[in-house]
């Protein structure tokens, strides 16, 4: 396996190389891996600073309220980090299983742009397109 260190400075996979072959994966693996890291620092350092807020004496109603409010967001954020970091490490798994980059319904190419912009995509765009579009007419009838 290629090591991130051997990846030229400022790589980018590019359509010129084998898709998903070893520079590729290598590349996703550790965009994955730094995300990652930076969602869990996220996570601590907000539980630092709700249990540091939770000792802070709160003047009146209006300020009780202001902070019942932030911790609800802070704790919205925190389970949305839970379930991007459980995706996250499903993505590392296809990495390791050789499924990474192709789509679970077509098992065609995701691509590279997409896989950029969202590393931890698992349809192409046609099938998500496919899949959002089920879940509004699924939507409408409910």
């Amino acid at each position: 396996m290629v090591e991130e260190s051997d990846l030229p400075p400022g790589y980018r996979p590019g359509i010129d190389e084998p898709y998903m072959g070893p520079r590729q994966l290598t590349y996703f693996r550790h965009k994955l891996i730094r995300w990652r890291a930076e969602l869990v620092q996220e996570t601590q350092s907000a539980l630092e600073q709700m249990r540091d807020e939770g000792y802070r004496e709160v003047g009146d109603e209006v300020d009780r309220a202001n902070q019942e409010a932030d911790q609800s967001i802070d704790l919205r954020t925190r389970d949305r980090y839970r379930k991007l970091i459980a995706k996250i490490d499903a993505a590392l798994d296809r990495i390791d299983d050789g499924s990474y980059g192709f789509c679970l319904e077509t098992h065609e190419p995701i691509g590279i742009a997409r896989l950029e912009a969202r590393p931890v995509a698992t349809l192409s765009v046609g099938a998500q397109e496919r899949h959002e579009l089920r879940e509004r007419q699924m939507a409408k009838h409910r």
